[in-house]
């Protein structure tokens, strides 16, 4: 027993001084979406600032592909040192391990979290040729015929399509599901009239609101997005109850130690503060959230139990 703890000791005196002179090169930032997407312009925004409080470069690293889950397993399989982080995202953490037969890690047992980087609504947009314009004229019409009203996602697994599934679910409605390679040709289709709704990111869909391209007749979130005061929450529409959120958030492999998570988990709330960053989520309607590793971790796994059962009742896959 005194051999195990004069090892335990000397372990710590070894790793305590690495730890605390973290970080003393540049930190590889792994992006699990393409270059140009929201979540890509977010990590870069976002390690920039991180950047400024860790004194080091933080250089982006997209891995997209496989339903999130190459960038994933890169940084799951990283070592535990903090010199590899990445962006964590509700598709991939919470939606993706219910869809994906066999993923490559474990959610809960293969990341550490580190903050929470945003909370976004989606906004459900109806064609401008169609001639309904709320979610009571939605729901109404479906019920009356089943089937025959379509949703379009930007891929199987999105949280456009998980959501519009609670949507459906909620409102015990049948409406058929359209799932795209791509948000660019869902919201072409839905504003040429080929298909009849879609659920999709504030972000991406507040542009074609605004013009008028599209119509937007319900936000996905608690409370009215301060971006569109006059469009109603889908629970205040006509479906008690509903809210489905999308997130970001920064992940480490798990085993990092903790004093590490500390120093990266401030390096994120300090960015969330910055003006760069301020400006770009009152621009976008997103919100900045911050806080500590455990309430992204809590996040993470009320979300998985939450779209686990809405996944089953879809039945969607992916290969």
């Amino acid at each position: 027993m005194r051999r195990f703890l004069l090892c335990a000791v000397f372990a710590m005196a070894v790793i305590s001084p690495a730890a605390a002179q973290y970080p003393d090169k540049p930190i590889r930032f792994i992006v699990p979406q393409a270059p140009g997407s929201n979540t890509d312009l977010y990590s870069r925004l976002i390690a920039a600032e991180m950047s400024k409080t860790l004194g080091q470069q933080i250089v982006i690293e997209n891995k997209p592909g496989a339903a999130f889950t190459v960038g994933l397993d890169a940084i799951a399989k990283a070592p535990p040192d903090g010199y590899t982080i990445g962006m964590g995202l509700i598709g991939g953490l919470a939606i993706a391990p219910h869809m994906v037969t066999k993923l490559p890690y474990d959610i809960e047992k293969d990341f550490q979290p580190v903050a929470q980087v945003s909370r976004a609504y989606m906004i459900l947009a109806v064609s401008p040729k169609s001639p309904l314009n709320s979610v009571k004229d939605i729901i109404d019409y479906a019920k009356a015929n089943p089937g025959k009203l379509s949703n379009a996602s930007s891929a199987t697994g999105s949280p456009g399509h998980v959501g519009a599934e609670l949507f459906k679910y909620m409102a015990d409605v049948k409406i058929t599901h359209v799932p795209y390679r791509g948000g660019a040709g869902a919201v072409n289709d839905l504003i040429a009239g080929h298909v009849d709704m879609m659920l999709e990111g504030l972000q991406s869909m507040a542009p074609h609101v605004r013009e008028g391209r599209v119509k937007g007749v319900g936000v996905s979130g608690t409370a009215r997005s301060p971006a569109f005061p006059d469009i109603p929450t889908l629970a205040e529409a006509g479906v008690p109850g509903y809210e489905a959120t999308t997130w970001l958030g920064v992940v480490a492999p798990a085993k990092t130690p903790r004093d590490i998570v500390d120093k990266l988990n401030k390096a994120v709330n300090d960015a969330l503060k910055s003006p760069p960053v301020v400006a770009q989520f009152k621009l976008t309607g997103d919100e900045a959230v911050g806080g500590t590793p455990e309430d992204y971790g809590r996040l993470i796994k009320s979300d998985n139990a939450k779209w686990k059962d809405v996944v089953a009742r879809s039945g969607a896959r992916l290969e």
